[in-house]
């Protein structure tokens, strides 16, 4: 019987699994930076609930916030909640994405995945990831939200501090806040996310365009980050501004909605589209090409070690 090649030997569940969450923790170290000039913009004049003073900052444009939040609050203020943006990375990223094949094959009837089974996958993969991961989206927003230049004293010292401090005073249920449109923001970045990227990495190779390799998967990541950002960016702002609001500032996530169109009209879903873009853009390409070559290496490794053996 003739051997299989490591890119012939489909990675196993846990592979995929671990592959994803390496992958996207790198992807968000790199690409931290836009992911909180992106969450500055969105939040506008009405970050942390603080009050009207915390205004006179104004941020403009993605290397604006960037250079403006560097001056006033310092470099380390770009990786503010990054604590926990890796361990939303670590229980979020690692199962939207690890279980996306597997549950594909359990959604998929016939010899190949139809698209009904791979936006059934994204759907199901996304939904159950954000329950999981919200705890720690609310506190990475929160953190990456919060400014320490006027107003009161900042909400919160740190991960674990903002943690402590939303479970006592808003209960349990405070760490799971902004979940239905985060649930919707994520259900829909899954769906274009993963199956955009599957469609085209499919496309290209079968059309012989590109191999199934590093440039195969960065053309494919970048259009998947385009197509994500559009779809998901007016709940993303919804979603951004509902968790960072002071209790009792939003009755619900439609009056938060309402509230931003009677006050700042439609523009306001796409105040951050750019960085939005950037770093989805960029967070793409990085974990997508990590995360391929990741699960080639680990298989490699793992054959390796069976003929050892």
């Amino acid at each position: 019987m003739v051997g299989h090649t490591a890119s012939d030997v489909p990675p196993t569940m846990a592979v995929k699994i671990f592959s994803a969450g390496v992958a996207a923790c790198v992807a968000d170290m790199i690409t931290f930076p836009l992911d909180t000039a992106k969450v500055r913009l969105q939040v506008g004049s009405a970050i942390q609930g603080e009050c009207l003073t915390s205004s006179a900052i104004r941020y403009k444009g993605v290397l604006g916030t960037i250079i403006t939040l560097s001056k006033t609050e310092g470099p380390v203020k770009l990786y503010s909640g990054l604590p926990a943006g890796l361990q939303r990375q670590i229980s979020f990223a690692s199962l939207r994405i690890g279980l996306y094949d597997t549950v594909q094959d359990f959604f998929t009837t016939g010899k190949e995945a139809s698209l009904g089974s791979k936006i059934s996958a994204g759907l199901t993969t996304g939904g159950v990831a954000v329950f999981i991961g919200q705890p720690t989206e609310v506190v990475k927003v929160r953190l990456q939200a919060q400014s320490g230049l006027h107003g009161p004293k900042p909400r919160y010292t740190g991960t674990y501090n903002a943690y402590r401090i939303i479970a006592t005073t808003e209960g349990l249920t405070g760490l799971w806040k902004g979940t239905t449109p985060n649930l919707t923001r994520n259900v829909i970045i899954n769906c274009t996310e993963l199956v955009t990227y599957d469609l085209m990495k499919e496309a290209l190779v079968k059309s012989r365009l590109l191999a199934d390799d590093v440039p195969c998967h960065f053309v494919s990541a970048v259009i998947a980050g385009f197509c994500t950002t559009v779809l998901s960016s007016p709940v993303d702002v919804v979603k951004t501004r509902f968790v960072n609001s002071s209790p009792g500032q939003y009755t619900s996530v439609p009056n938060c909605a309402m509230m931003m169109l009677t006050r700042e009209g439609p523009s306001a879903f796409f105040k951050g589209f750019l960085p939005s873009f950037l770093r989805l853009g960029s967070w793409n390409v990085i974990m997508f090409v990590c995360f391929e070559q990741l699960k080639r290496e680990l298989m490699k490794s793992r054959q390796t070690m069976d003929c050892a053996t």
